[in-house]
């Protein structure tokens, strides 16, 4: 069958989210067959080389060996069991993993599906941890101008709309809203709110140096540090959400570690599998997870039917020893380094981009749309695919998020596409 036949079938039965179906297939989706590598092939046989990690999940790769050996043997054993009021071995093995890396002191490990439920479960923690402990006045949150945590009525209210999202406003929760990481000033703005509002606030909810879906707006690793420390000075949670962030994207395992910051709830997704099965975890650290022990009042009445699945379970499990074991940090810093070069030389000078905007193998190429028509980002990248390089726009920024494990010749093949792809739409 060929990919019209398959995309007849899929408008007939599936809805794309952030789509508009109406007008789905005039943008030419590919319809993925099988992948290999670091590459996505499609039912006719065309290669894409996946230089946005399938959404920024994929890792490692598509098919790691290792992985997909992890998966078959957790499947002989058993593919799920309820991890409401029991255990799994494997989710036990991960957990006890995770607790050794992660920026938490004295992690506890609640699993979920999808960054946004980590991130809603982090919101709700926060708000009994107070009640919990007798204070009833915590019921505000402090939250950055760009913030985008995912697309749960609680995750939205924490985020600064975007996508299409202020339809949802009556739904909404108000919180303290202070400028985003592309205001110089941000740091000053959050700390005079914390001062002002401390008291009545559960918790700040932030991404640690990269705001992904804002387009990939960085911030120095000391000023978030501050805004961390001086969140713990005023007896405000602090939750940071590295569902984008973590497991190696910006060079170290989590963003959090090159800010000093311990967070006391840190919300994890996207990575943590390689990019094969949903799953995230609420990270709880010790004196949180402590004020929820007692009598059953105190207890989290929250969790998920999925929430712990050993399949992906032991997928992370091993994914986590590759990516310690592999050398793949060591090759984030060399690519992102050849990465930098390369679109400073070849560009950023071009005249239709108006920032280049990078963090590790987080990458936000603005482009200008004047004088150039609309949707540019989306021409862009349509252009890009057709030369068999896989690029999403976030409006009109560019988003380039390669695998951790990158080669170098792909590197230069993305640049290179992404360089033919402006010339043709933007010249």
């Amino acid at each position: 069958m060929s990919s019209e036949d398959w995309l007849r079938r899929d408008r007939a039965v599936v809805w794309h989210g952030f789509t508009q179906m109406a007008h789905y297939d005039e943008h030419a989706p590919i319809v993925v067959d099988h992948a290999e590598g670091h590459e996505l092939v499609d039912v006719e046989g065309r290669r894409y080389l996946d230089a946005i990690s399938s959404l920024w999940v994929t890792t490692l790769g598509h098919r790691v060996p290792e992985l997909d050996a992890a998966l078959a043997r957790q499947a002989g054993k058993v593919a799920h069991s309820t991890m409401l009021g029991n255990t799994n071995r494997v989710v036990v093995e991960l957990a006890e993993a995770l607790a050794a890396v992660v920026p938490v002191d004295g992690p506890h490990f609640l699993f979920a599906s999808d960054g946004a439920s980590a991130v809603e479960q982090a919101l709700k923690i926060a708000f009994q941890y107070w009640v919990n402990r007798g204070d009833h006045g915590r019921v505000g949150y402090l939250a950055l101008g760009n913030a985008y945590h995912g697309d749960t009525v609680g995750s939205l209210s924490v985020g600064d709309g975007g996508f299409g999202t202020s339809l949802y406003d009556p739904l909404r929760f108000p919180v303290h809203r202070t400028p985003g990481y592309d205001d110089p000033a941000w740091l000053d703005k959050a700390l005079a709110v914390l001062e002002a509002h401390g008291p009545e606030l559960a918790a700040v909810v932030f991404e640690p140096l990269v705001q992904g879906a804002a387009g990939m707006l960085v911030a120095e690793p000391t000023d978030v540090g501050v805004l961390g420390r001086a969140a713990a000075d005023a007896g405000v949670l602090v939750v940071a959400d590295e569902v984008a962030t973590g497991f190696g994207r910006t060079g170290r395992l989590f963003a959090s570690d090159w800010c000093g910051l311990r967070p006391d709830l840190l919300c994890l997704g996207k990575g943590i599998t390689g990019g094969y099965l949903p799953m995230s975890a609420t990270v709880a650290a010790g004196h949180v997870y402590e004020a929820f022990l007692g009598e059953e009042p105190l207890a989290l009445f929250h969790g998920h039917s999925y929430g712990g699945n050993a399949l992906g379970a032991a997928v992370a499990l091993e994914h986590l020893r590759l990516v310690h074991e592999g050398g793949v940090l060591d090759n984030v810093g060399a690519r992102a380094a050849q990465l930098a070069r390369l679109l400073a030389g070849r560009i950023a000078p071009h005249g239709a981009v108006k920032a280049v905007r990078q963090r590790g193998l987080m990458v936000g190429v603005e482009l200008d749309p004047t004088g150039r028509g609309v949707r540019l980002g989306r021409r862009v990248c349509a252009a890009a695919v057709r030369r068999g390089v896989l690029l999403r726009p976030l409006g009109d920024v560019v988003v380039l998020m390669p695998p951790l494990t990158v080669e170098a010749g792909e590197v230069e093949l993305i640049v290179d596409t992404l360089a033919a792809a402006l010339d043709e739409v933007a010249t």
